[in-house]
């Protein structure tokens, strides 16, 4: 288990060996998530936006009215 300490800027440093391990780079992004007592950090990869694309409800309440309107505008013309 490795430490680090949150600066009077609330700022934290990861340790360098998960920040190789991660491949976490200077500019990468990270969402913040507070779950209970603790505090995570996950990268905002590619990887990461496909997993959480791959949850979402492909057909929903606005894609069908998009649908639809769509149809509508193709037999008006």
């Amino acid at each position: 288990m490795l430490t680090t300490i949150v600066t009077l800027k609330g700022q934290i440093v990861i340790p360098s060996k998960i920040r190789r391990r991660m491949n976490l780079k200077k500019g990468t992004k990270l969402l913040v998530e507070e779950k209970e007592n603790e505090i995570i950090l996950r990268p905002l990869t590619r990887s990461y936006f496909s997993k959480m694309a791959g949850q979402l409800p492909t057909r929903g309440k606005l894609t069908e009215a998009l649908l639809r309107e769509r149809k509508d505008i193709k037999l008006e013309r």
